[in-house]
């Protein structure tokens, strides 16, 4: 009787049957990796469902001093302009230039928001009031999908003026809104406004967002700026960057007869920006909450 033949070990076996057994194992293998991954939601979704999709970043600035200064329309002149309430960058007076800004400190969340922002001081029976808040925002609307997605960042050392600090009625030139916080039922309007108690007298006011591309200021620190245009830069001004918006709270309400902006009416609301933002930093806003249509906060993370 013939003794039963010797098994075969498993590596000697004919190399079509080890293929198959390998196959086999794969397979296996790949069953039981895809079954774990469908186990848990991929990263990429669930940052995708906490993202609000607005094109926004920016920055929480306190109340820094007051001077009757302004580095952009009457530079090294100390005391020729009206009373300016400044944010921002704590060092501002007339002789301010950018290399002042990059050396000093800031009153803005984030910290590293080196910009001067300015406004005609408000006062009330003629005592100044600062406000209670006052929140800059950097967005992209206001344009085209085409425009947005081109928008670059402001450059480092730019100046912008927006308003009519010499309006002489809320139609000449005018574009700065008063409100109420929490107080819908009141109209918005280009003069001060009745809120109620409670609430607080709200200023918004939006600065062009197209640049020439050239200049850092004008004469009349205005036309190197513009406003779009059914959606759109102007050809003069073809380099769209993020609108800036200021909104500042004041914590006054009740009738607005003894109110008055150091400027005159509250039609003469309006602002003044000097860029000191890390280019670095103003880049990577751009990209990442403004381009990419993302509710940044002033870490510039979406949140």
């Amino acid at each position: 009787m013939k003794p039963p033949p010797a098994r075969t070990a498993f590596w000697r076996r004919p190399r079509r049957a080890l293929l198959a057994t390998l196959a086999l194992t794969g397979l296996l293998a790949s069953l039981l990796v895809a079954g774990g991954a469908g186990a848990t939601e991929p990263a990429d979704d669930r940052n995708a469902a906490d993202v609000v999709r607005v094109a926004e970043f920016v920055a929480e600035c306190e109340f820094s001093h007051r001077l009757p200064d302004d580095p952009i329309v009457f530079p090294g002149l100390p005391g020729a302009s009206h009373s300016h309430s400044f944010f921002g960058s704590r060092v501002t007076d007339a002789h301010t230039n950018l290399g002042d800004l990059l050396a000093a400190t800031s009153t803005c969340d984030p910290a590293i928001d080196l910009s001067s922002y300015w406004v005609p001081t408000l006062f009330v029976a003629g005592e100044p009031v600062e406000p209670q808040s006052a929140t800059f925002y950097y967005l992209g609307e206001g344009v085209d999908e085409a425009t947005l997605a081109r928008t670059e960042p402001l450059p480092l050392g730019l100046k912008i003026v927006a308003g009519n600090a010499v309006a002489t009625g809320p139609d000449d030139g005018a574009t700065a809104r008063w409100s109420c916080l929490h107080a819908g039922h009141v109209e918005p309007s280009k003069d001060f406004v009745t809120c109620p108690a409670g609430s607080a007298l709200e200023s918004y006011l939006d600065f062009p967002q197209c640049w020439d591309g050239v200049r850092l200021d004008s004469p009349d620190h205005k036309s190197h700026m513009a406003f779009p245009v059914a959606g759109e830069c102007p050809a003069t001004h073809p380099v769209p960057v993020p609108k800036l918006r200021q909104v500042l709270r004041y914590p006054v309400t009740g009738d607005p007869a003894t109110f008055e902006l150091a400027s005159g009416a509250g039609y003469t609301m309006h602002g003044d920006f000097f860029n000191a933002w890390p280019e670095a930093e103003m880049r990577r806003r751009v990209t990442d909450c403004v381009r990419a249509v993302v509710k940044c906060g002033p870490d510039g993370v979406p949140g």
